[in-house]
């Protein structure tokens, strides 16, 4: 997938100069070129920008002030006459910074760090979405494979070197560590209430003293664990007579 580039620069031989190496590169496609920042937000809002090759001195404002007022930007390389401003831009999260007059070298080592971060990103964002898809694991008790449905399991307990995990269905026995299998589920549905169990926040009916109700099961909540456990269950749930809820 070819980046889109946008090119910010007061001078036309300077502007010229990258839109020349951008042309030489075949995974560069300009979208936009401009002369200040205030352009640059018109270019934004028009097209799908992935890169912007930004200079740092133009009289409109200049492109270190630009960084600072505005989020969320594509990945931004500046170029300047002035190496000194390079600390500046990195303390704003640019990706790179190229120093008058740009060598083709110098930008195509630039433009290939940008490349490859773009494609680390998106490796990133579809692994997250393939991990969220996926709604169910398999685990192995004796000689059987059984598939279990995150959304059926209740609670997993630690019993020695085995663990049991206790679903909708019944119960699974397997050769893992509860460690192991707190790695593999999701932080956000489920949560650790004692060194030897795991229950789904969602299945949780009632928390009495120190001990959490699921169905007819009970599962003791340790004292290490018991802060932690009552902040992620009921922050932002709990009601009170005052004021309709409570802050947990």
């Amino acid at each position: 997938m070819n980046l889109k580039c946008a090119i910010i620069d007061d001078e036309p031989l300077a502007r010229e100069c990258i839109s020349n190496y951008v042309k030489e590169i075949d995974f560069l496609e300009s979208v936009g070129i401009a002369s200040n920042p205030i352009e640059l937000t018109q270019l934004l809002k028009q097209h799908r920008i992935d890169l912007i090759f930004l200079d740092i001195q133009m009289p409109t404002m200049s492109g270190i002030d630009f960084l600072k007022i505005t989020p969320n930007l594509p990945m931004v390389i500046i170029t300047t006459a002035y190496p000194s401003y390079a600390l500046d831009g990195f303390q704003l999260d640019v990706l790179d910074y190229l120093v008058k007059p740009i060598t083709f070298n110098r930008f195509f080592k630039a433009v290939t760090k940008a490349k490859d971060y773009n494609e680390l990103i998106i490796k990133s964002e579809a692994s997250k979405l393939t991990k969220s898809s996926i709604n169910y694991f398999f685990i192995k008790c004796d000689h059987r494979y059984e598939k279990i449905l995150f959304d059926d399991l209740l609670y997993v307990e630690a019993m020695q070197n085995y663990v049991t995990l206790f679903t909708q269905n019944g119960k699974y026995i397997t050769l893992l560590t509860l460690k192991s299998v707190e790695q593999n589920l999701d932080a956000e549905h489920f949560v650790r209430v004692h060194k030897s169990y795991i229950v789904s926040t969602s299945k949780i009916e009632a928390i009495e003293d120190n001990t959490i109700i699921i169905q007819s099961f009970r599962i003791p909540i340790s004292r290490s664990y018991y802060d932690e456990v009552v902040e992620k269950v009921m922050k932002g749930k709990l009601w009170r007579k005052n004021n309709g809820k409570e802050s947990i």
